[in-house]
């Protein structure tokens, strides 16, 4: 066996970035940028009014009066200047005329017609977004996850293509005699397939295609024939069929069809029975049957691949710190991802660990992680978490 980070390190060297793609700026939530993109004007691209008052020349005091020669609103400034004695009704986002050097606030004046006059006590500051305040004409965004800020962002920047990595292609396999889909009839010893779908989930978020291909039965013709159906998938992920037992056919009938491995079984619980290799141009990735497990493992393994392909240079989750709140015993020498919750900074693991108890999982919000050979942990302590 290999450790976690061992596994995750041959993992990701399968895995180069995807080539990238152009898509209109709608479509680019939650994707990855795949280069830096320039602005292509400056914003404000102009000295804008930070509020509603009047534009007024010079540094004026209280009791001073001005004639109000025109108005300025957003989308329509004044064609005119201002002059000394002269003010323009303006409004928050509009070009600031030129001449003025101050937005006076519409409460700190008083108005008779067309003439205003500044009262005692009037804020002093000049309430004018300069241009270029936020970001001028060729200031770049870098590489990232595209969020619904950093859309905002290129859209003020004037960008209407957004370059991003191709989505990763993901078909999931599932295996096993004893699965039926949900809504089905199970027979006296079957149970519904449940990885697949939380797995499913998992990928989209991260950004792939998915598709979910049929239950390969424990034949290796059978598997021989869902293996076929995904070809031209970036990622190949079975769930089940990936330990040793008589039943256990992945690792065998992938061989058979092409797969180079490059590792089988990680020092980790819940997970021990993973597996992962390059099968032609696709990645395969076995997971565990067991729920637990399977998505555990999803989590540590399927999410940083499917980032990888995207382009993130930093795909792996980073462990966070919390303070446990029970005592732990000496852990064994595999690592331990056990399901936990966390309450701000304190963290309590939940008393059973089967991998059976997807009930659990549910009701996790963190994977409190016992590094393999710990010793024994005592309330107080600080321990490593992943946010789950």
């Amino acid at each position: 066996m290999i450790s976690v980070e061992e596994a995750q390190t041959r993992l990701l060297a399968l895995a180069g970035p995807l080539p990238p793609e152009t898509v209109p700026l709608r479509a680019a939530a939650n994707r990855w940028l795949a280069g830096p993109v320039a602005a292509r004007r400056d914003q404000p691209p102009f000295d804008a009014s930070a509020m509603d008052g009047y534009a007024v020349a010079g540094d004026p005091a209280a009791g001073d009066s001005f004639q109000v020669v025109g108005e300025a609103g957003a989308g329509h400034g004044f064609a005119g200047s201002v002059g000394p004695g002269q003010a323009v009704r303006i409004f928050t986002g509009a070009p600031v005329p030129a001449g003025a050097s101050r937005v006076v606030i519409q409460e700190d004046v008083d108005r008779q017609g067309d003439r205003i006059t500044l009262r005692v006590g009037a804020d002093s500051g000049r309430n004018i977004r300069p241009q270029g305040a936020d970001f001028a004409a060729g200031a770049s965004l870098a590489p990232r996850w595209l969020r619904p800020a950093d859309l905002a962002l290129l859209a003020a920047m004037n960008v209407a293509q957004v370059p991003v990595a191709r989505r990763p292609v993901v078909a999931f396999i599932a295996t096993g005699d004893e699965l039926v889909m949900p809504g089905e009839d199970p027979g006296p010893d079957q149970i519904i397939a449940s990885n697949s779908f939380a797995l499913e989930a998992m990928a989209r978020a991260a950004g792939a295609e998915t598709r979910l291909l049929p239950i390969a039965r424990d034949e290796d013709a059978a598997l021989r024939a869902v293996f076929a159906l995904a070809e031209g998938a970036d990622v190949i992920v079975t769930i089940g069929g990936a330990s040793v037992g008589d039943h256990d056919l992945v690792a065998r009938t992938a061989g058979d069809v092409g797969l180079v491995p490059a590792f089988q079984k990680v020092a980790m619980r819940p997970g021990k029975p993973l597996l992962a290799g390059r099968r032609g141009a696709s990645v395969l990735l076995g997971l565990p049957g067991n729920p637990v497990s399977a998505i555990i493992t999803g989590q540590l393994f399927l999410l940083p691949l499917l980032r990888a392909l995207q382009g993130d240079p930093a795909p792996l989750p980073a462990a966070l710190s919390a303070t446990l709140t029970e005592p732990l015993p000496a852990n064994g020498p595999r690592a331990h991802y056990m399901r936990a919750r966390l309450a701000g900074d304190r963290i309590t693991p939940f008393a059973q660990q089967d991998s059976a108890l997807l009930t659990i999982l549910s009701e996790a919000s963190a994977l409190l992680i016992r590094p393999a050979s710990d010793g024994p942990r005592q309330p107080g302590e600080t321990v490593p978490y992943l946010p789950f």
